[in-house]
């Protein structure tokens, strides 16, 4: 097997045997890296402390990670003016809060003759989140629904 000492240097083709013997001698562990190679790469290190740098990494990675979740906002095709803003200032404070904003139109019974002021309801609040917000998916039909969805600029 081909080992690899503590500094990172080859020492060469080496039988199991010395290799078990030389990581003995330092204290430490022999550590198969790459089983697959030709012949098999070992290499001399102290593999507690590896797998708790591994997890240290892991958990840093997963500190800075952001998580965005996706809120939902129902509006229907006769929505008075009031309830509009009050349903466009929870929009704009999902996104502050850097979380997209799905916003759904609900057609009941025989609203869904006019889908149009459903398009029109969409098409407003996306002019009036120009600044704030990106469409990421355009108005489409879902069944009764009309749905777009917002993210944060």
């Amino acid at each position: 097997m081909r080992l690899i000492g503590t500094d990172g240097k080859q020492l060469g083709i080496v039988p199991l045997s010395q290799a078990l013997q030389i990581a003995e001698e330092e204290g430490l562990d022999l550590v198969e890296v790459a089983p697959q190679a030709d012949p098999p790469v070992c290499k001399i290190m102290d593999y507690g402390k590896y797998k708790y740098q591994l997890s240290k990494k892991s958990q840093e990675a997963r500190k800075k990670q952001t998580v965005i979740q996706v809120k939902e906002v129902k509006i229907r095709p006769k929505t008075d003016e009031h309830d509009f803003q009050t349903k466009l200032r929870h929009i704009r404070r999902f996104l502050s809060q850097r979380n997209k904003a799905k916003i759904t139109v609900l057609f009941r019974g025989r609203e869904i003759v006019y889908k149009d002021q459903g398009y029109q309801i969409l098409e407003r609040i996306r002019q009036e989140l120009e600044g704030e917000a990106v469409v990421e998916q355009m108005p489409r039909e879902e069944g009764r629904n009309l749905v777009m969805v917002l993210a944060p600029k």
